[in-house]
Order: structure tokens, then C-alpha cells, then sequence
């Protein structure tokens, strides 16, 4: 199922701008596409340049959410004029995301229809990952390329790591944004250690209270523009068609994430093997993120033994978040050029 519409925007860059010196315009398409599971499809947003006809591997990205909150929300809201998606579509570049079953316009497992405690935590990780492969095929095939670049955030990481480990003849490169590696001690912000049902609810406080851990104090009231948070929170959890009836509004979360966590990460075990990654990556972290401390991005980094080559970046003065803080261009730039350009050694 398709629904195709066509989008205004302001686009930071000449391409896209025609000789008048009009805006040029963002096509947007949307579709719900077959996974894996019978009775389980996935939503999938494309967005490039009106008019583009030719795709590439190299000017072709896939995006994926983490743990909490949708990919559609992440990288496709409109904050000061644009967003993360429409940034590197506005640069010629056949952008999409896609939802993993039990987040927002995918289908939920029926399970999410019952009491958490009714159940054990939905979509562990190899579900998840097998979600991704069903999106990459079916772009892969819609624009006849052989491979793509994925970005995962958070626990988007281990799913477009862990992919691409097992599908490195689909990958392009590989951006690791807030890269997710083995815990040294504690457990994750989205695990409060009590007995796990099949999902978790989340409140907008909640989300406000985890997005500033770590933050110093005399830095939270600069550190996301006025009204991105509000618009954020409005837009992300009325993506929960029960959680958007309850007032205050909640979001449901799969718990298969946090099981994984409990099992792998916090155990001290490796979930996959990153040595197993044979393309370009960038690793992007911000120094204030508590979720995924930078301790994290750089082991993680170390496991990266055949990457052709690897970059990595921090930023400051940003957190988990940082895509939509006041520092984000940090963000989107640096990425931007690692995409760009192909790195060859000298000889």
C-alpha cells in the first residue's frame, strides 16, 4: 500500500533549487510492507528530491529507530525548518525509515493488545534485525541497486550492526549513531529492573527526565530550542493509538530490547561480533548521552578489525538526543561528509 504525497520545503543546500530561485520540493512517499511473520507489516517513508529518477547505493539511506520511540518521529520531524531526513534528502540523496513491528504505524504483535505481565517481552533483537532485512530487500529491489547506507540510533545500532554483519553485500557504510556495546556496570536507562512483561509504558515525564540525565544543570534550559521537546512528545506519542487516549498520554515500548540488554550487554556478552562488519563506519556519540556512555563508541570502535575504514565522533554539549538539541548540526554535518566522500589511503 502506497500513499504518495508532495512536500514543500527549504533546503539548506543549491541542489533542489531551480533557476527562479523557488524552494524545490521534497517527495514523500509511505508504505506498509510485508515482514517476515504473516500479519505482521512494517512502515516504511521515503523522501528524496521531486523528479529524482536515478539511484545509486551511494546517495541511498535507510534509517532505523531504537529502543523507545519511532524511527518517523526521530529523523522526520520538522524542527527549525527541517528534518534529519529531509537534511540529507535536500543533498540528492533517496532517503527512508523504517518502524520495526510494535512501533508506530508497523503492526503491533497481538500480544500488545493484552496485560504486559500477560506475556514475555516481543521483538527481541533477531526479530527486529529480521524487520530491517525486510526493509532493505524491498528497496533494494524498488530502485534496482544491489546495497545501501543504514544509520541506526541506540538500540538501532545493534540492529543495523548486527545486520550488516551477517548482509555486509547489501552495506554501502554503516553509521552508528550512539553506538550500544557491553555495559560496564548498572543497567540501561530503560530498565528499571523490575520483572519484564511483553512491553513497558512510557510517560512524557519520563521521556523529559531520561532525555536530560546527565545534562549539568546549568545547561538544561539552553539545550533543546524552545518548543522541540513539545513537539516531539505531541508528535511521538500520538503515534500509540491506545497510549494517545490516556491522559495524561503514554507510549507503549516492546520489552524485547531490554530482555536482550539483560542477557547480553549487561552480562557482558557480546550480542554479535562487529569484526564481522567489512564496510565503511562511522561511529557519532554526544558527551552528555548517560544512555550509552562514550566508553561504549570508543571499545566499540577497537571491534571494528576489517572496516575498510572507520571514523568516529563526539560532540559536545549534547545527549542521547542530540538530533534534536541545539547542537544537531554538529551532528548532521559530520555524518554528511563521511556519506559524501569515499576515503582512499595514499599511496
Amino acid at each position: 500500500m502506497k500513499i504518495k504525497t508532495t512536500l514543500l520545503a527549504a533546503l539548506f543546500a543549491f541542489i533542489g533549487f531551480n533557476s527562479a530561485g523557488a524552494a524545490g520540493k521534497i517527495e514523500m512517499q509511505e508504505y506498509m510492507i510485508p515482514s517476515d511473520t504473516p500479519g505482521i507489516s512494517l512502515y516504511v517513508r521515503n523522501k528524496h528530491l521531486a523528479g529524482m529518477k536515478k539511484f545509486t547505493p551511494a546517495k541511498t539511506l535507510l534509517f532505523v529507530h531504537g529502543a523507545t520511540y519511532p524511527a518517523e518521529t526521530a529523523f522526520d520531524l520538522s524542527l527549525g525548518g527541517t528534518s534529519w531526513m529531509e537534511y540529507i534528502a535536500a543533498r540528492g540523496y533517496d532517503v527512508w525509515l523504517v518502524d520495526v513491528r510494535g512501533y508506530s504505524k508497523s503492526t503491533r504483535p497481538p500480544e500488545m493488545a493484552q496485560a504486559a505481565d500477560q506475556n514475555p517481552p516481543v521483538v527481541r533483537t533477531d526479530v527486529a534485525v529480521r524487520d530491517v532485512g525486510s526493509a532493505v530487500d524491498f528497496i533494494l529491489k524498488k530502485r534496482y541497486i544491489d546495497k545501501t547506507n543504514l544509520m541506526g540510533w541506540s538500540w538501532g545500532t545493534t540492529l543495523m550492526g548486527k545486520y550488516t554483519s551477517e548482509n555486509n553485500e547489501k552495506v554501502n557504510k554503516l553509521v552508528l549513531y550512539a553506538p550500544q556495546w557491553i555495559r560496564k556496570q548498572g543497567a540501561s536507562l530503560t530498565d528499571n529492573g523490575a520483572a519484564l512483561g511483553a512491553y513497558r509504558i512510557v510517560s512524557v515525564a519520563d521521556a523529559k527526565n531520561r532525555w536530560l540525565t546527565g545534562v549539568p544543570e546549568s545547561a538544561k534550559a539552553s539545550l533543546i530550542p524552545a518548543g522541540w521537546f513539545e513537539k516531539w512528545a505531541d508528535a511521538t506519542f500520538d503515534t500509540d493509538p491506545w497510549g494517545k487516549t490516556q491522559s495524561p498520554k503514554k507510549l507503549r515500548a516492546t520489552n524485547g530490547t531490554v530482555q536482550d540488554s539483560r542477557e547480553f550487554w549487561s552480562a557482558g556478552k557480546a550480542l554479535y561480533e562487529p569484526k564481522n562488519i567489512r564496510v565503511p563506519v562511522m561511529l557519532v556519540h554526544a558527551e552528555w548521552d548517560a544512555d550509552l556512555p562514550s566508553y561504549m563508541m570508543q571499545e566499540y570502535f577497537t571491534k571494528l578489525e576489517n572496516a575498510p575504514y572507520k571514523e568516529m565522533l563526539e560532540i559536545s554539549e549534547g545527549t542521547h538526543t542530540i538530533i534534536m538539541e541545539k547542537n544537531r548540526m554538529l551532528m548532521f554535518t559530520g555524518v554528511q561528509q563521511f556519506l559524501d566522500h569515499t576515503f582512499k589511503p595514499e599511496k
